[in-house]
């Protein structure tokens, strides 16, 4: 069955209260509504109606913005009867196959899955074709502080740098050592030491039960569970592993990866 395509005032239509995307392209904005100018909308957007007044907008944000720049008063939209959480799963869902989303957008629409929608990792992964700890490492990234995610965002500092950043539980030293890695081009490998760096007194005191060896595997446990991990161990390499989590969720997370690493 084809749908059928109206002509619906731009005047009419709000933007969408569940789109988690927040910054565009403005450069790519302005040629879009050069090319409205020039030949129309040639994609119709997909409205539904509002339960207030006029209609909310669901896909085609940037041709709505664009037509807004290249001052049209119409724009060509099929307008669909979807429920709050059909909406917001779509929007979520049409942002997440956007190709130019950058790495604290998609986190952001992952959180609204599994805040808004309550759906778990495992469901929010399943939906999207994607690793439950994919998911589960991605939401991570928004418990540091706005500043870093925006750093994050624009690709001043990598998504790697600001997963290792998360093993800094001060907040204040989190952003200091955020702005080191862009001053000082640090490495991850260089942020995971100045984390993980002792006073010169437990320096000294750890040589004796701490080498290379098992600085290394920390450094892969903390990089494949995402978690701040200490390894002691004796001469002997007799010792203990620990995983720090901070809350039951988290522990249930690392309890999944790890029967899953078992199963492989």
């Amino acid at each position: 069955m084809t749908e059928k395509i109206v002509e619906l005032k731009i005047s009419d239509i709000v933007k969408n209260p569940y789109q988690p995307r927040l910054a565009f392209d403005e450069k790519k904005l302005a040629e879009l509504a050069n090319s409205i100018q020039e030949n129309g909308v040639l994609q119709p957007i997909i409205v539904r109606k509002s339960a207030l007044v006029g209609y909310e907008l669901l896909a085609g944000e940037r041709r709505f913005l664009a037509s807004q720049i290249a001052k049209q008063s119409t724009i060509p939209a099929i307008i669909r009867d979807y429920s709050d959480e059909k909406m917001m799963t779509l929007s979520i869902l049409e942002n997440l196959q956007r190709e130019d989303l950058n790495t604290v957008e998609e986190a952001r629409s992952l959180s609204l899955l599994t805040e808004k929608l309550g759906l778990t990792h495992d469901e929010v992964a399943q939906s999207l074709g994607k690793s439950r700890s994919y998911v589960s490492n991605l939401l991570r990234i928004l418990d540091l502080p706005e500043s870093i995610l925006q750093q994050v965002s624009t690709g001043k500092i990598s998504l790697a740098h600001g997963r290792t950043l998360l093993a800094e539980k001060n907040k204040i030293r989190q952003k200091n050592l955020a702005a080191r890695i862009t001053t000082d081009n640090l490495s991850v490998r260089q942020l995971e030491d100045l984390i993980y760096k002792k006073s010169s007194k437990q320096n000294k005191a750890s040589k004796i039960d701490k080498n290379i060896f098992i600085e290394e595997r920390e450094h892969e446990l903390i990089k494949i569970l995402g978690k701040s991990v200490k390894i002691k161990a004796n001469k002997q390499y007799q010792g203990t592993l620990s995983v720090s989590f901070d809350s039951l969720d988290e522990l249930e997370e690392l309890t999944k990866l790890l029967k899953k690493y078992h199963q492989d």
